[in-house]
């Protein structure tokens, strides 16, 4: 593409060469900051990947015993040192032939700091002597020296930088959590982070840029658009006021050479209703292309509009070079939760295989405009079925067929896009995919390796006002509007999202507890700071099953931010997979693929289903693949790594054919995505294995395999 003055892009923005490859480190998240999560390592092949064994298992500590904690981190290593981070968020670095620990640091002991949520990766950054870890937990940026794991006093204040300053409004009360690692340009830290995605209120989702030496914020650019800015059009004229989400959690993918990076953005707040939002709703559920400079936009697009069903983009996107029309082609591909492949010229935008505009059903709920039409790509074909017809209704017994069926009559018949419904609407791929934040894997050959879920949910939507229109205004109309998605109008939890019970938290903690939850969150619970004290007391007291006093009747009241809360209509009932009597999923087999596409022609070269339940193997039933969560490696020894399987194995896949090769028992599910290294000429292969998803136990531990010696 050439400018008006006739340069092209990447002359406009200054070549960036990058660092030489250092084959035998993974040194940035999922590998390297294209997101490629491909090694040119070779030692281990199809040939002796039978051979691996344990090289060394090292316990981080830090795991819920009520297994609710996890480990998602896909470490780091650089000349011989693995960073990684514990179910509890500490940050540690260890000898990576031997698993022995040289250092840990612990946010949570640092006065003013906490930690929530979980940490899926870190950032290495080094000039000369100067090495530095830069991690992210709850609202806070900190810098690491990595030889030490001490907090760097010349970064930000005192080493940590508080991503809820610089976002253009006061979000102080608002959710916060920087789970994903940003991306290093130069000496700028592209970052993200993860919002509230209920009814109550969320923050923008503006993308930023700091300065990796002293934490000074570079540039910003408004996901949701100021007045005057590209895009406003498409939001009501206030909506920027008060509008959250549209934000990066899932990490990004650079092009260092041109300088671009690649910007998944996830869905605008409240994720089901929209009605405070009605439009297009730019730049929500966009890939976006910015100067990694100075954060202007050179291209989007946008996958969902005015999205209603949490089609969040789920993983930084994959660059790659493929063969288009008998040329080669740097281009970008984006999986999506809705089980796609969307692939685009990398510098200009231009989709390489047709994208339609197809029409879909129009809204139930009252208030609420969904978009008349959504983009599909033509190729490659889906890689997760998109319609749960009367024909895929589970066979694995009569019992489960029959269950499942009397269920199915009651909701409204699935259709892709099929808005939130009072009745129930089938979601799938469900709201964790198709395609989650594991990502894709992407190899030199321009074949795309991506694993997939076949889990379909329900989504069934709740009033929260009364006949006359009213907000309700009790402890009880507050849980239903914020709490009840994730915890359930029953208080009675939700074990496969790790989410604890709540019939019984009246033998856990006393109305002041409660009440310093709300304010602080814990692990994967945002903070509802913004709650009024009035609020946080009827909450409390409705959870304890107090009767409310004079003074803590649950008024919705407070600011403006507060009194968002009353003007969503609509919750909903949760987060809830579809399972059959037996608890497994509704739909037919398969429920976990791993697939191999071709994006030089949008064919597929392999699906092979990924996991199994040996129960169902013994009764003589095929393996059906398990939900999964966390990606693949491939490496050029042509062999792919992926754990991700609810039954707790990693495996070794024949890159060429899809043929299972190897797989190994872990402690605990490795529910996060490998990575490989090489030290004194031994290539490993590196598990986070923390458990604690799908109802499955969590754990502490990393575990490296290797070739005997």
């Amino acid at each position: 593409m050439f400018l008006r003055n006739g340069l092209t892009l990447s002359a406009a923005l200054g070549l960036v060469l990058p660092s030489p490859a250092a084959d035998r480190d993974w040194p940035a998240y999922l590998g390297d900051k294209s997101s490629s999560q491909y090694s040119s390592l070779r030692q281990i092949t199809p040939r002796n990947v039978a051979r691996l064994e344990v090289a060394w298992t090292y316990h981080a500590g830090g795991a819920d015993t009520n297994n609710r904690s996890q480990i998602q981190c896909n470490p780091l290593i650089v000349d011989g040192v693995l960073y990684g981070s514990s179910p509890d968020v500490q940050v540690f670095a260890l000898d990576a032939a031997t698993g022995r620990e040289r250092w840990r640091f612990k946010a949570a002991a640092e006065p003013g700091l906490r930690v929530s949520g979980v940490n899926r990766g870190l950032v290495y950054w080094a000039d000369g002597p100067d090495r530095r870890i830069l991690f992210a937990s709850d609202q806070f940026l900190h810098a690491l020296d990595a030889g030490t794991g001490r907090r760097i006093p010349t970064f930000g204040n005192g080493g940590t930088v508080d991503l809820k300053q610089g976002l253009g409004r006061d979000v102080s009360s608002l959710s916060m959590q920087a789970n994903t690692p940003g991306v290093l340009f130069g000496d700028l830290l592209i970052m993200g982070m993860r919002l509230g995605e209920g009814p109550a209120p969320a923050a923008p989702g503006h993308i930023r840029a700091y300065n990796v030496r002293t934490g000074e914020l570079v540039w910003r650019f408004n996901t949701i658009p100021l007045p005057g800015e590209f895009g406003h059009d498409t939001w009501p004229p206030e909506a920027y006021r008060h509008v959250g989400g549209a934000n990066v959690w899932a990490g990004f993918a650079l092009d260092e050479q041109r300088g671009i990076v690649y910007c998944p953005t996830g869905s605008a707040a409240f994720d089901f209703w929209g009605g405070d939002r009605v439009g297009q709703n730019l730049f929500a559920n966009c890939l976006i292309a910015l100067n990694a400079r100075t954060g202007e936009r050179l291209w989007h697009y946008q996958f969902v509009h005015h999205d209603l069903w949490d089609r969040d983009l789920p993983a930084p996107p994959n660059l790659l070079t493929v063969r288009h029309r008998g040329r080669r082609v740097d281009a970008v591909a984006q999986v999506t939760k809705s089980g796609h492949v969307f692939v685009f010229n990398r510098e200009t935008g231009e989709p390489l295989f047709p994208i339609e505009e197809v029409p879909v059903p129009p809204s139930y709920l009252p208030g609420e405009a969904a978009w008349p039409t959504q983009p599909i790509p033509t190729r490659p074909a889906p890689f997760s079925r998109q319609l749960f017809s009367h024909d895929e209704i589970t066979d694995i017994s009569p019992e489960s067929h029959r269950a499942v069926l009397n269920r199915f009559v009651q909701v409204k018949p699935h259709a892709p896009y099929l808005p939130p419904t009072t009745e129930g609407t089938i979601v799938l791929p469900g709201f964790d995919g198709g395609a989650e934040w594991g990502g894709a894997a992407a190899d030199p050959d321009g074949i795309l390796y991506v694993n997939g879920n076949e889990m379909p949910w329900i989504l069934t939507m709740v009033p929260t006002q009364k006949e006359d229109g009213e907000p309700l205004s009790t402890g009880e109309g507050i849980y239903t509007q914020i709490c009840a998605a994730c915890h359930g109008l029953d208080r009675r939890g939700n074990a496969a999202q790790g989410v604890a019970s709540l019939v019984d938290v009246k033998n856990r903690l006393d109305r002041r507890g409660i009440i310093n939850l709300l304010v602080t969150g814990k692990g994967v619970m945002p903070s509802f700071g913004f709650l009024s004290n009035e609020q946080k007391q009827a909450v409390a007291l409705y959870l304890l099953d107090e009767a409310p006093s004079a003074d803590a009747g649950g008024r919705v009241t407070g600011s403006d931010e507060g009194n968002q809360l009353g003007k969503i209509p609509y919750t909903t009932t949760g987060y809830n997979r579809w399972f059959d009597p037996e608890g497994y999923p509704a739909v037919k087999p398969p429920w976990g693929t791993l697939n191999a596409i071709d994006l030089n022609t949008g064919e597929y070269k392999w699906r092979v289903t990924l996991g199994e339940f040996p129960e169902l193997t013994a009764r003589g039933i095929p393996p059906t693949g398990t939900e999964n969560y966390g990606g693949p490696v491939v490496t050029a020894g042509n062999v792919i790594f992926i754990a991700a399987s609810k039954d707790q194995h990693i495996r070794a896949f024949d890159r060429r054919s899809g043929k299972e090769l190897w797989k190994h028992k872990l402690p605990a599910g490795g529910y996060a995505t490998p990575a490989t290294y090489e030290v004194d000429g031994r290539q490993y292969v590196v598990i986070a294995c923390g458990g604690g998803k799908m109802g499955t136990a969590s754990g502490d531990a990393y575990v490296a395999f290797a070739l005997p010696k």
